[in-house]
């Protein structure tokens, strides 16, 4: 075999070497397309709603509606729960199933474990911090959709810190 006999061979995404994608195509993980930012937004707003009304009744029934240090408790460790929960036994929450968004484990597991959630949505417990607990979620939330965008398979800082989960588009 001479020097100019050798070919390259394409890569996952059709060319040789296999990465960048070429222009304007969709980088894929697995067999899915990844969720794009707008759409895992307008997920996280859904399932803040939600959050925020079981948030508000149990301040309200525990009369602790004017206590920032209570609602900071229940809206941080709520929204913790309920991203774990979802996330491990469904692969989605109630957002992301609308908006037609799931979750995937690193390598294209089906569904994240408890602690790669856990990792992932680690930043929804920010609120709970005293004084600076908002500031610091808004930070982080930043952070995340900035590291989204620039990520050819749309994998948040979050995303990488809990091994490689990914949202995807079902």
């Amino acid at each position: 075999m001479t020097t100019g006999d050798f070919q390259p061979q394409p890569g996952p995404y059709g060319q040789p070497g296999g990465y960048p994608p070429p222009y304007g195509a969709q980088p894929r993980y697995g067999t899915q397309a990844p969720g794009g930012l707008a759409r895992r937004f307008f997920a996280r707003v859904i399932d803040g709603i939600v959050v925020g009304i079981v948030a508000f009744f149990l301040a309200f029934f525990t009369d602790s509606l004017s206590s920032y240090w209570v609602t900071g408790l229940f809206t941080g460790l709520l929204m913790f729960v309920y991203f774990v929960g979802f996330e491990v036994t469904q692969g989605w929450t109630p957002g992301k199933k609308m908006l037609g968004l799931a979750v995937q484990g690193p390598g294209g597991a089906p569904k994240p474990t408890a602690a790669q959630s856990a990792i992932r949505n680690a930043f929804t417990l920010l609120p709970i911090i005293p004084l600076v607990g908002g500031f610091l979620g808004v930070v982080a939330i930043i952070v995340i959709a900035v590291t989204v965008s620039g990520s050819p398979t749309k994998q948040g800082k979050h995303d990488d810190l809990a091994g490689g989960t990914q949202v995807v588009r079902r």
